[in-house]
């Protein structure tokens, strides 16, 4: 009930803010956006083309909130969404400290495809409000900065992971190479079956674990029970899954595509074809991993 009584107070404190903006307040650019500052700092960095804004926003139908970011965070950039958006124009008139409230015509977000509450009427005149508190500025030499920066740590891993992988197939015996994406596809037994293709039906039983030895997961009950991961509340059997369609890691269907029925495959993925930078479950985040798959049918 909290929750409901906080929003509900926010938007009528919005609709007696827009309530009180006369239109005869609000200025027009070229484009035909209204707009009006509620407070204004000249003397502070102005927002160019392209920079992202950091500060809070609530978006409006009318008088009505739809979304609303309520704490600091990077809510929107300065470059246009689609041909003809008039918000950049607005965006670049911001200097930091600048609380200010946008409004463009409903009726021309609709057609842009922008998703709108059951209540908007086309026709009638409404008007997506953006009401924006910008804190502060993300420009694009830092923003040019941060992709270098991003790309060299991606680089390090990368070439981190496949010291990791080389090391363990060393020591496993494994003689097979990485193919271009660093994945490691060894084929312990050749299937006749149909092969593994984009949008065929695959039943499959695996086993996955970290480089360590450490099983985080496995359709097979008594791999479960041995390495202590055994959950009553699951049922372990073969899994079935659409190739393409239902969300694999990229390593695994990249390893069993192609692949005929009744291969038996172990697949060494490096964490950008696994699950990243993600910690998902006991799995840290940027760690290979390995999977066992025994490919049971192609349908």
């Amino acid at each position: 009930m909290k929750k409901v009584y906080k929003l509900s107070l926010v938007m009528i404190a919005v609709a007696a803010m827009l309530a009180s903006c006369n239109k005869s307040e609000f200025k027009t650019t070229e484009s035909g956006m209204i707009y009006k500052f509620l407070e204004s700092n000249k003397n502070t960095p102005k927002v160019e083309e392209g920079d992202v804004l950091v500060g809070v926003c609530k978006i409006l139908l009318d008088d009505s909130v739809i979304f609303s970011i309520t704490e600091p965070d990077r809510i929107l950039q300065a470059s246009a969404m689609y041909p003809g958006d008039p918000l950049p124009e607005g965006l670049t008139m911001m200097h930091e400290g600048d609380h200010a409230l946008f409004g463009i015509d409903a009726d021309d977000l609709a057609k842009m495809g922008m998703p709108l509450p059951p209540y908007y009427k086309p026709g009638t005149g409404m008007k997506i409000y953006y009401d924006i508190t910008l804190e502060s500025i993300v420009t694009t030499e830092e923003l040019k900065q941060e992709e270098i920066n991003f790309n060299a740590a991606k680089a390090q891993i990368k070439s981190h992971d496949m010291e990791l992988l080389a090391q363990y197939a060393a020591e496993k015996g494994i003689k097979a190479e990485p193919n271009a994406n660093g994945l490691y596809v060894v084929v312990n037994k050749q299937g006749k079956g149909p092969k593994v293709e984009l949008g065929r039906t695959v039943t499959v039983n695996y086993t996955g674990r970290l480089l360590d030895g450490h099983v985080f997961d496995s359709s097979v009950e008594s791999v479960a029970r041995e390495n202590n991961i055994y959950d009553p509340r699951t049922q372990y059997k073969p899994m079935t899954y659409v190739v393409g369609k239902d969300l694999m890691i990229p390593g695994w269907e990249n390893g069993v595509l192609n692949q005929p029925a009744g291969t038996k495959l172990t697949l060494l993925i490096p964490s950008e074809m696994g699950y990243g930078s993600r910690e998902v479950g006991t799995i840290p985040a940027n760690s290979p991993l390995v999977f066992d798959i025994e490919i049971i049918s192609v349908q």
